[in-house]
């Protein structure tokens, strides 16, 4: 990969990662208006692992406190706010794990392509907004019952479809719930540590076994710039969040939908070559 490459796709990723707007489908993008060749999975594992990052260092009191928190339930048996949440984070986990253990392998060779795409970014995106528009916002993330975690979690699975928006279908769920639009947003965020970690993990061991060639400097540009996007995103995100809503990413969805279809059908892009 050329110097611009990398750049790009690294804003691209991390700015993406957070939004509620997909990045698989950005970076799906980018190839075809471009010309390049596929990234490869271990610069897409680097770029991850820099939101990765962003998150930690951003949240890092929060979770500091969580994990002290959890830490001491265990020998106390008693909760405190920040033990509940972290035990939440742990819960609403263990539904995209197990999806992904199981189900992986069919969504690479199967749902990837640029129809699905579309279509995930409008329905999610629509659904979004109904979310958006008819929850009560009226509790914060300390405030979350174990079914509002399950449901968040269970939520998250279903991201594993490119498209989905992992950020978009948690923070879709959680409105639903009945969490402000704030709330659903860091609880989001601190739900991404261990996906993806887990994610990343992953992919990582695949790479291993197919001792697949690695371009170190490449990926460690990538990773710092992937992680300097996703921090002034999560910054920004949440600070704006409130005032605006989620209307203008439910439009930016919608339309990005119909331009992938519209790329498809009218202008005869070749997506499958991304």
């Amino acid at each position: 990969m050329d110097t611009l490459q990398i750049i790009v796709l690294a804003i691209v990723q991390g700015f993406t990662e957070f939004l509620p707007i997909s990045s698989s489908a950005h970076l799906i993008l980018v190839p075809v208006f471009t010309g390049w060749a596929d990234q490869g999975q271990a610069f897409d594992v680097a770029l991850h692992m820099g939101s990765l990052a962003a998150v930690v260092i951003y949240f890092w009191q929060d979770i500091r406190n969580m994990l002290v928190a959890w830490a001491k339930s265990l020998v106390t048996r008693q909760q405190t706010q920040d033990s509940k949440l972290a035990w939440a984070v742990g819960l609403g986990t263990i539904p995209v794990g197990l999806a992904g253990l199981t189900f992986n392998d069919y969504i690479e060779l199967n749902m990837r392509g640029a129809e699905i795409i579309g279509a995930t970014s409008i329905i999610f995106g629509l659904l979004l907004w109904y979310a958006d528009w008819v929850g009560k916002r009226s509790r914060d993330e300390h405030a979350m019952t174990w079914k509002d975690v399950l449901v968040i979690g269970c939520a998250q699975a279903i991201a594993l479809i490119p498209g989905t928006s992992r950020s978009g279908i948690t923070m879709t769920a959680a409105l639903m719930m009945g969490l402000t639009r704030s709330a659903a947003a860091r609880f989001s965020f601190l739900l991404s540590v261990p996906t993806i970690v887990l994610s990343g993990g992953l992919k990582g061991v695949e790479l291993i076994k197919s001792e697949t060639p690695v371009d170190w400097v490449a990926m460690l540009v990538g990773t710092i710039l992937s992680g300097i996007a996703a921090y002034l995103c999560i910054h920004y995100f949440l600070k704006l969040l409130e005032r605006m809503g989620m209307l203008p990413f439910v439009v930016y969805r919608v339309l990005l939908g119909l331009f992938i279809f519209a790329g498809i059908y009218v202008l005869g892009l070749d997506f499958s070559a991304s």
